[in-house]
């Protein structure tokens, strides 16, 4: 318990119910009765030697005290000791100096050096000088350093150890050395001739300790005087500790320490008001808590509490000091919760203790909590709903519905045009609105889908060029950024918009664009906290972003892939009316395909294909197949051995991908379907084989759809089993309908349900094949196809007998000219009177080739069609080889003329025997 100066007096401590209040025992009262028991039981002597000890605080004083007087008597003998060091160094010096310029200068000196022995008049006379002067030695010596004196007569004749080079210039020179008999300081000076000349050298020494004996005298005195001080020093540390032992009750400095922390812990740690007010009335003491929740002057600590402003009830409950537990006064616009005690408990001082706590700013805390939820609840709900799908537009709409209301009024999603396109964006270009959205739809801001120039002093600009998000609390003033949005409609701030957080989108290093938040309904601007919120939930959304601009990127050079290697235009031809529509799948590309290739004798071949999977492998692997059966197709194949020939192909391409892929780069065709058709317009008739595909839908001129009846080889690449073909007879009008799994199949629709649904849209569809398709389209793709969907509708054209002509023609060579004349008349008839000569020399050529190395029967057919086509059948299988006749031969040339003269020419084979075709362009 803290005792405060000046309270008097004591107040009961007994509660309204009449029963003493017992308050648990503090560090004072402990303290007390350990100073009681050290007083009774040891007397003077054990509590002197308690404070010895250095337990109490009188104790340590006295310590100190002690310990400061010893200090400063030590310095006070080492600055002596240091002194006299110094005193006897430069006493050294100078005696040395004088004795050896005295010995230098004496009478006789400079003529003994120049004696015949030297040694023999200066030893004795430097003795004598030494033991007058009492230095340690006096050296006479040449200019060469060799010694002439010497105190041990065994060194005389010995080089002198020492600096002597000044001295033999004339200048005396004084150093100190450490010599055989400790450290000595010597002095060297010249000796001179009358002529000034330099004769000889003497040197002077004495050790450092035969030059003091300062020190000696003086240190008894010093430490004599020292002890006197100490004693006295003592003596008045011990009377003052005395004193302060008797005024601290024996506390230690610990106990002392830990009682006045635990009085500033309650005082002004705690988020609860604390006042003391004494038994007149007074206000003793306030914390920072209580000056903030009562509205306390600077003065108010010694005031009365009923001249302090307070409410009426507040400071009568205060100034009477009765106890009081959580009752509950207005102060100002507070709710205070006041608990009151006595403090005079167990001889402690009179007066009261009053806490306040603050209830209206815990129902504030409550909603600081609540709103920080709210918060946290908004992320998670954006980790969900953000990216749901790898669309750049549809993920930027998503950040404004889990913005817009729950964070702003009114939000704003700009990209760069190339992040929209699935490109790497170029700062400083022109955005574009990907999605806005608010509370209203009247809002003075940009539609989506406008370019957005920024203005430099904007703050998006700052933001962008920052890389950092901007909070504007007042829009009014943002410059720049009011007038890009306004574009003529009207200001935004007069709309009620007056505060604005606008972020960059960043992924990485790269900026996407920026995000604006507004706000109106509010009062309050946006705050820091916010803008962090703000800043956290575009950065969520920047990943979805950044990664649906990447696939958008993937994807489109897989479409543009899978684009290049389809069909960009239909061949001329004239056997079949063809329609299509090919549509890649919004989760990748796939591996659909078709073609239209035409054949000899004005034949067409319908090809339909898919390779399971998406990605650019299956793209890849779809050119690849359509390529070969380009190649497979010009050889005139049955629709089941091309499929043959092309299950090869896949099987090896399996094999080469195990075998050689050594990087993990490679992967095999897991699944490839084909169909393949070849339809006829003079006989009308349709050869179809498959490979794992779905069958063709055929379509009367009458409207009734069905489904040919075409066996189902097995997938290609799986080998083992052989295809069939299949012949239908197709009338004129009507439309053979290919497609690929996508268009009837589904993860929640069986193929069975599909392929009904198809023959459903087609008996509803228009008689051509553009609305055929349109029809199907409209109603079978869903919303988003998972799989690419490859469609293809032909309707049959055939070719009548009045554009056809056919001959039989005997095995004789003479009949080549009957077969010209007839070519004559029929192409007269057609009115292709200027291709007769080419013709018939075609024709002669061919005719002649199958009569002598052929085998009947010989037929010639002609048919007028987008080209004029002349065919020559007969049953043997015996292929004609195109080679160039030496000038020597007379024949070999036939094939020749013909290559030269036709377009196109080749053989194909039937089951009875091979035909020789050639064709001319009618253009």
């Amino acid at each position: 318990m803290v005792r405060l100066p000046g309270r008097a007096g004591t107040r009961s401590t007994r509660r309204s119910d009449g029963q003493r209040l017992q308050p648990a025992p503090g560090t004072a009262r402990r303290a007390r009765e350990r100073a009681e028991r050290d007083r009774a039981a040891g007397g003077w002597f054990a509590r002197r030697w308690a404070a010895l000890r250095g337990r109490t605080v009188a104790g340590q004083v006295f310590v100190l005290q002690v310990v400061v007087v010893l200090l400063l008597v030590l310095a006070a003998v080492v600055a002596l000791v240091l002194q006299v060091q110094h005193d006897s160094t430069q006493e050294a010096r100078n005696r040395s100096l004088a004795v050896a310029e005295s010995f230098a200068n004496a009478p006789g000196t400079a003529a003994a050096l120049t004696g015949p022995d030297p040694t023999a008049v200066l030893q004795p006379r430097a003795e004598a000088a030494r033991a007058a002067a009492h230095v340690d030695f006096i050296v006479v010596m040449n200019t060469a350093g060799i010694r002439y004196t010497h105190p041990v007569a065994n060194r005389i004749g010995k080089k002198f150890v020492g600096t002597i080079a000044p001295a033999v210039h004339g200048r005396p020179v004084v150093e100190e050395i450490n010599g055989t008999i400790g450290r000595l300081v010597q002095a060297v000076v010249p000796v001179k001739a009358p002529d000034g000349t330099v004769v000889g050298l003497v040197a002077a020494g004495i050790t450092t300790r035969n030059a003091g004996g300062l020190a000696d005298r003086q240190l008894p005195v010093v430490l004599g005087a020292a002890a006197v001080g100490l004693a006295l020093a003592t003596a008045g540390t011990a009377l003052v500790s005395r004193r302060l032992l008797r005024q601290t009750h024996g506390l230690g400095p610990g106990e002392m320490t830990r009682m006045y922390e635990h009085h500033d812990a309650v005082l002004h740690s705690v988020r609860e008001g604390v006042i003391i007010v004494g038994d007149d009335g007074r206000l003793l003491l306030a914390n920072d808590e209580a000056h903030r929740l009562l509205g306390l002057p600077e003065d108010a600590e010694g005031r009365r509490v009923l001249d302090l402003g307070l409410d009426p009830g507040t400071a009568a409950l205060l100034a009477s000091g009765r106890i009081a537990t959580d009752e509950v006064h207005l102060v100002g616009d507070r709710l205070l919760a006041i608990n009151q005690r006595a403090t005079d408990l167990e001889g402690g001082p009179s007066g009261s203790v009053a806490t306040l706590r603050d209830s209206t700013e815990l129902r504030s805390l409550s909603g600081r909590a609540e709103e920080a939820r709210e918060r946290l609840s908004l992320l998670y709900d954006a980790g969900v709903g953000v990216g749901t799908t790898l669309d750049v537009t549809r993920t930027a709409e998503e950040l404004v519905r889990v913005a817009v209301p729950r964070f702003a009024d009114f939000a704003t999603v700009d990209l760069y045009d190339a992040v929209l396109r699935g490109e790497e964006p170029e700062q400083g270009a022109a955005l574009r609105r990907a999605a806005a959205g608010g509370i209203r739809d009247d809002a003075p801001l940009l539609p989506v889908g406008s370019q957005i120039r920024l203005v430099a002093s904007s703050p998006q600009a700052r933001s962008l060029s920052a890389r950092r998000p901007v909070l504007e609390p007042r829009v009014e003033a943002a410059p720049g950024g009011p007038a890009r949005e306004a574009e003529g409609t009207g200001q935004v701030a007069r709309y009620g918009i007056h505060s604005l957080i606008t972020v960059p989108v960043r992924a990485g290093n790269v900026i996407l664009g920026v995000v604006d938040f507004w706000r109106s309904q509010k009062d309050e601007p946006f705050d820091a906290e916010e803008l962090a919120l703000a800043e956290e939930l575009v950065a969520r959304a920047a990943v979805s972003i950044d990664n649906a601009r990447r696939y958008t990127r993937e994807h489109g050079m897989a479409v543009t892939l899978q684009r290049s290697l389809l069909p960009r235009s239909l061949p001329e031809q004239g056997a079949l009316e063809i329609a299509y529509r090919y549509l890649p799948a919004q989760a990748g590309v796939g591996g659909d395909w078709f073609d239209v290739l035409p054949l000899s004798g004005a034949r067409v071949a319908l090809v339909v294909g898919d390779v399971v999977g998406h990605g650019l492998h299956a793209a890849a692997t779809m050119g690849r197949l359509r390529t070969a059966v380009h190649n497979f197709s010009a050889l005139d194949l049955p629709p089941d051995e091309l499929l043959g020939l092309l299950d090869e192909m896949v099987d090896r391409i399996d094999q080469d991908e195990r075998t050689g892929a050594t990087d993990g780069a490679g992967a095999p065709v897991i699944g490839a379907t084909c169909l393949y058709a070849v339809y006829d317009p003079v006989s009308r008739r349709c050869a179809i084989a498959r490979a794992g595909h779905p069958p063709p839908a055929v379509i009367t001129p009458g409207g009734e759809v069905t489904f040919a009846d075409v066996p189902a080889g097995p997938p290609l690449g799986l080998g083992g089993l052989p295809f069939e073909t299949a012949e239908l007879e197709l009338a004129e009008g009507s439309r053979l309908v290919l497609y690929t799994d996508g268009l009837v199949e589904d993860r929640a629709l069986d193929i069975d349900v599909g392929l009904e649904e198809l023959r459903g849209a087609l008996s509803s569809a228009g008689p051509s094949p553009e609305e055929t398709c349109r029809a199907v389209l409209d109603s079978r793709l869903p919303f988003r196809p998972g799989d690419d969907i490859a469609l293809l509708v032909a309707r049959t054209r055939a070719l009548g007998a009045d554009r056809t002509a056919e001959w039989e023609v005997p095995a004789d060579p003479a009949a080549v000219g009957d077969v010209r004349a007839s070519v004559s008349r029929c192409l007269a008839r057609w009115g292709l009177e200027e291709a007769a000569f080419t013709t018939e020399l075609i024709l002669s050529e061919l005719v002649t080739n199958a009569i002598r190395y052929g085998s009947t029967p010989i037929r010639v057919r002609m048919l007028r069609d987008t080209a004029l086509i002349c065919e020559v059948f007969d049953s043997s299988s015996t292929s004609p080889h195109l080679r160039y006749a030496a000038s020597t031969d007379e024949g070999g040339r036939g094939l020749f003329l013909v290559a030269q003269l036709a377009d196109r020419w080749g053989t194909r084979y039937t089951p009875t025997g091979k035909v020789i075709w050639a064709e001319q362009s009618l253009s």
